[in-house]
């Protein structure tokens, strides 16, 4: 048998199937991932769309609907609305990994008024997700749930510190159980069919290509726009300044999916991703102002919407199993937030 090639080297027939042969396996060993991002144009899902896609071992499509895809030259887009089942089980065909960045999200006004608009899309479009993708045989699912679930507290909390019978902030309500509930569905999906799970449960995120505008932003994307574009040397903050957010840049975020498609093998996988303390919204807001170089002074209005928490993420658990941990300060992070904001001209003359 060790003799095989060589005989096969004397006949043209069987040399040129040998060869074909060897171009075949060549082919099933360098063939590409095929990697989808849904929610590819908005905060989450465009920056890690746009780090993954150099990716030469990865095919990566990104999903759309109603936004506008960018650089349509440069990336593979597919529009498809993620709320109806015959479009999600044909978008799933042949996919390899799906990272879910698409969601209903908005900032604390929303979610104090307008609470139900988290949870009907939401559940809709990850229960088709998760469903289509058992059927698909997707081998890896990258869902990004939220730390809203967890108490307000004076320490970095871990993954279980939120129990089935804790309370969430009555703020949270709708979006809190919404996004425990799909954590729940990735588990049961886990455990019945052949695609794994890796559910982020990651603190509040901040950088290029956040929301800036006041009804819509989270604190971080707000207060960047009242200081950059304060004409009058003043700023007001809802509520009183005291709440706690821990705030992580979106790059670190960004590296832990790329650690998580390559190391994340068990079945189902719920982790912390955070900067691992929190900051006052005044002292964020002050941080901000010194790093933009303003003289503003900053007052209150504690009749608009406010929630009251304090959270940080103890990230033991994603240093331990995948070696992460978060790399930009929030001084620098702000800075190059700064940088961005304004090379997109988003400063108001």
């Amino acid at each position: 048998m060790l003799l095989e090639p060589y005989y096969l080297l004397r006949g043209e027939g069987k040399l040129n199937h040998w060869i074909t042969f060897f171009n075949i396996s060549k082919n099933i060993i360098m063939a590409k991932k095929k990697v989808l991002v849904c929610g590819a144009t908005g905060f989450i899902g465009r920056n890690i769309f746009e780090n993954i896609s150099n990716n030469s071992q990865w095919e990566v499509t990104g999903v759309y609907h109603e936004r506008s895809p960018f650089n349509e030259n440069d990336f593979k887009w597919i529009q498809a609305d993620l709320t109806q089942s015959e479009e999600v089980q044909k978008l799933l065909k042949g996919v390899d990994i799906i990272i879910q960045a698409a969601a209903t999200t908005s900032g604390a006004k929303d979610i104090v008024n307008r609470p139900h608009i988290h949870v009907t899309d939401n559940v809709i479009m990850n229960s088709l997700l998760f469903q289509a993708a058992q059927e698909a045989n997707v081998s890896h699912f990258i869902f990004f749930s939220c730390s809203i679930m967890y108490p307000s507290g004076p320490i970095p909390l871990k993954e279980t510190a939120f129990k089935a019978d804790t309370d969430i902030d009555p703020n949270y309500f709708g979006a809190g159980w919404t996004k425990v509930y799909l954590e729940k569905m990735a588990e049961f999906f886990a455990g019945i069919g052949p695609t794994r799970y890796t559910v982020i449960r990651h603190s509040n995120i901040y950088g290029p290509y956040d929301k800036f505008d006041l009804e819509r932003s989270h604190v971080f994307g707000a207060t960047v726009n009242k200081i950059l574009n304060c004409k009058d040397g003043e700023i007001t903050l809802w509520g009183d300044g005291s709440e706690e957010r821990d705030l992580l840049y979106i790059t670190d975020l960004v590296d832990f999916v790329r650690l998580a498609i390559k190391k994340q093998n068990a079945p189902f996988c719920l982790v912390n991703i955070g900067y691992g303390s929190s900051i006052s919204i005044t002292s964020l807001t002050t941080k901000i102002i010194e790093v933009a170089k303003k003289d503003i002074r900053i007052t209150y209005d504690k009749s608009k919407p406010s929630i009251k928490t304090k959270l940080a993420l103890d990230c033991t658990k994603a240093k331990h199993l995948f070696g992460w941990q978060p790399k930009v300060s929030l001084k620098k992070g702000i800075q190059k937030t700064i940088d961005w904001y304004k090379s997109n001209a988003l400063i108001v003359e």
